[in-house]
């Protein structure tokens, strides 16, 4: 199979039709085989019931649905497991990700020999305020700490080998970061290609500003477990170390100078209480990389979503 089409989606009944129907004129006018994966993450529409009509009018429509809201990270590690395709596409159900620019992030993936090519809408319909400024430092941000020289790492619109969606675990809101994932399992061939930006034709957008604080939250720690999730004592050790030795050196010199003279308020420092903190803290920091060693090699699967139907797999 050429290619697995993975789409998540939340109350977007009114597109998927013409989502569709366009995919397969796409797939067909270029001579693909494929397979088209919608993830309902708990829609309270009718979406669900379109999905069944639409997989008995084309059988390369599948669908998982979800008991309840998951979000868009859950629906897509949920698709990446069932996709069966040599290259994998993901992209939102809104209309917004024209199926027309498939076929190309194909090709660039393979003829360029990429783990993954990146769509960028470099021209966007969104409201600048709410949208296009923030996105436009996030990325930044993202950049900077991430080293991948992407301009738009949200857009939903991406091409992925089939071994780079296998190797690699998405959730909480990580769907912002898989280049990041990608990079830190390994695959580190990423390219980027502009692509069309489309006006929203039906529904609203289903992400608001707390999306913005979790981002960023996200990225402290997918950083975070990137580089530490191996050894966490070489993180947690490193900050205990100096703690617990500053701490040391500080009560070593209280206790010499009480020493030395007896009149000496040992107690009644600062010193003293800055001591006793950093000693804690040096501690708890160990104890908490020994307890964190134990949960990397024990900690079992983190994909655990009640599916309430399947069509199609």
């Amino acid at each position: 199979m050429h290619l697995s089409i993975v789409i998540p989606l939340l109350n977007e009944a009114e597109s998927l039709p013409e989502l569709s129907r366009w995919i397969a004129e796409v797939m067909q006018r270029h001579q693909l085989s494929y397979e088209i994966l919608f993830i309902d993450d708990g829609s309270t529409d009718d979406s669900w019931q379109v999905i069944e009509k639409l997989q008995l009018e084309n059988t390369c429509i599948s669908g998982i649905k979800f008991q309840r809201n998951y979000g868009k990270s859950a629906a897509l590690q949920v698709g990446f497991t069932h996709a069966r395709g040599e290259v994998i596409i993901t992209m939102d159900a809104d209309l917004q990700d024209s199926p027309e620019e498939i076929p190309a992030l194909r090709q660039q993936l393979l003829e360029e020999k990429l783990d993954l090519v990146s769509g960028w809408k470099k021209v966007r319909y969104d409201n600048t305020l709410t949208k296009n400024i923030p996105s436009k430092f996030f990325n930044a941000v993202t950049r900077k700490v991430s080293g991948i020289p992407l301009h738009d790492f949200n857009c939903g619109l991406k091409a992925y080998r089939k071994q780079v969606i296998k190797s690699i675990e998405v959730y909480g809101e990580m769907h912002r970061y898989i280049p990041v994932l990608a990079k830190w399992a390994g695959f580190k061939r990423i390219g980027e290609k502009v692509v069309e930006h489309r006006p929203r034709k039906h529904g609203h957008s289903k992400f608001g500003w707390d999306r913005f604080v979790n981002g960023f939250l996200d990225l402290l720690s997918i950083t975070f477990v990137g580089r530490f999730s191996k050894r966490p004592m070489h993180f947690f050790g490193l900050w205990g170390s100096l703690c617990f030795l500053g701490g040391l050196i500080m009560a070593i010199y209280l206790v010499v100078a009480k020493l030395v003279s007896s009149e000496f308020a040992l107690t009644n420092r600062p010193a003293f209480f800055f001591a006793l903190t950093f000693l804690i803290l040096g501690m708890q920091l160990f104890l908490a990389g020994y307890i964190a060693e134990l949960v990397a090699r024990n900690a079992p699967g983190r994909n655990h979503y009640l599916i309430e139907s399947k069509i199609g797999l």
